[in-house]
C-alpha cells in the first residue's frame, strides 16, 4: 500500500515538471521578430520551431519581466520580420503573443495565456510549451526585444 502511494505521488508530481530544454526543429537556431499588423500564428507542429530561423542573441533580449521559469527560446526569420517564441499554456489555456510597442530602438512583445471562461469546464493540469509567432512592421535588426507575459480570462 505504501509503495503504491509513493508511485502515485511520483507520477502526479512528474506531470507538472518543465523540460530543461526542448530542441529546435531542423537543428538550426532561430531569431524571433514580431509585428502588430498581423494576428499571431502557430507553426504546423505547435511544439517545434520551423527550420531556417536565427537565434536572437541573449544580449538583445530583455526577459526581466518574465517569471524565472518561463521559457526563453526566441528566434527570428532570416528577413527579421517574424519573431517565433516558446510560450507557456496549461489546462484550458491558449498561448498567443502580441506586439505591445515597436519603436526604432526596441520591440516589446507580450506573451499571453488566455484561459477559457466556460463555467463548469473541466481542464487538465498539464503545462504545454507551444511555439507562437508574430510579424513585425520592420525587421528586428539590432533592436532590443523586451518580453513580458500575462494571463487573461477565466
Amino acid at each position: 500500500m505504501l509503495a503504491a502511494t509513493g508511485i502515485v505521488l511520483l507520477t502526479v508530481t512528474a506531470c507538472g515538471q518543465r523540460p530543461e530544454s526542448v530542441p529546435a526543429a531542423g537543428g538550426g537556431a532561430t531569431t524571433p521578430t514580431s509585428s502588430s499588423a498581423a494576428a499571431p500564428t502557430r507553426p504546423g507542429n505547435p511544439q517545434t520551431f520551423p527550420a531556417g530561423l536565427l537565434v536572437v542573441p541573449p544580449g538583445q533580449l530583455d526577459t526581466s519581466a518574465l517569471a524565472s521559469d518561463y521559457p526563453r527560446e526566441v528566434f527570428v526569420t532570416a528577413d527579421g520580420k517574424t519573431v517565433y517564441l516558446r510560450a507557456e499554456e496549461g489546462g484550458c489555456g491558449k498561448a498567443t503573443v502580441e506586439v505591445r510597442e515597436e519603436t526604432s530602438s526596441q520591440v516589446a512583445l507580450n506573451l499571453i495565456e488566455t484561459k477559457s471562461s466556460i463555467k463548469g469546464q473541466m481542464c487538465t493540469m498539464d503545462i504545454r510549451y507551444p511555439v507562437v509567432s508574430v510579424p513585425l512592421s520592420e525587421p528586428l535588426g539590432q533592436r532590443k526585444l523586451v518580453l513580458s507575459s500575462e494571463k487573461r480570462g477565466g
